[in-house]
């Protein structure tokens, strides 16, 4: 009885955790600012691990990959440097960005076809650390990516109203994810931010669209 009495603790205080976590993704970048707004309506793939070691975001928080809204790596999808006609990007770094990351390079693309693909590359990372990034709805200039794109500026903070990726870099220290969304962000989305997902407040690296 103790043993499972334990079990149950460990359980419910995982899932709390991860939980916080989650809050704190959704928050992301240390704004909840509207932007320029369409429709809302769109849809995302589901979230599944990532190419990367360790299964990416969704193995390291168990039941993402299950929570609605929460899609931020599909490796199944068409990466957008496939896409004819993608906007590629190369990635600056951020005066934001934490110790340790002047090494950080990588490009993003941009793709756009009745739908919205992002991918992103970035080598010189923290081995095994979980990253997650956010369209953005000013240039990188404008501090640093401004707020957060939405579809709708009255909406939730969280995808599908948003465009979120995440990934966890491999041993390498690279890392690389694709995410879709149902909906053209058309040329209200001018940014892609990348941070940390344990400090999202320091935003590592931009690149402009």
């Amino acid at each position: 009885m103790r043993a499972t009495e334990n079990i149950r603790r460990s359980r419910t205080a995982a899932a709390a955790a991860g939980l916080a976590v989650l809050g704190a993704l959704a928050a992301g970048c240390g704004d909840e600012a509207s932007t320029d707004a369409q429709d809302a309506g769109t849809s995302v793939t589901s979230t599944q691990a990532s190419g990367m070691p360790g299964g990416g975001m969704a193995s390291a928080m168990p039941g993402m990959s299950r929570m609605p809204g929460m899609a931020m790596n599909d490796p199944s999808a068409t990466p957008a440097n496939k896409i004819d006609g993608a906007a590629e990007a190369s990635f600056q770094l951020l005066d934001t960005r934490p110790p340790g990351t002047d090494g950080v390079k990588g490009t993003a693309w941009l793709a756009q076809d009745g739908k919205t693909t992002l991918t992103v590359n970035l080598t010189g990372l923290k081995p095994s650390a979980q990253y997650v990034g956010h369209l953005h709805a000013q240039p990188c200039a404008a501090e640093n990516g401004g707020a957060h794109f939405k579809f709708d500026a009255n909406g939730p903070d969280t995808p599908p109203n948003e465009v979120h990726i995440g990934f966890t870099a491999g041993a390498d220290g690279m890392g690389m994810a694709t995410v879709t969304n149902d909906r053209e962000v058309g040329d209200a989305a001018k940014a892609v931010v990348i941070h940390p997902a344990d400090a999202l407040d320091n935003r590592l690296a931009c690149a402009d669209f």
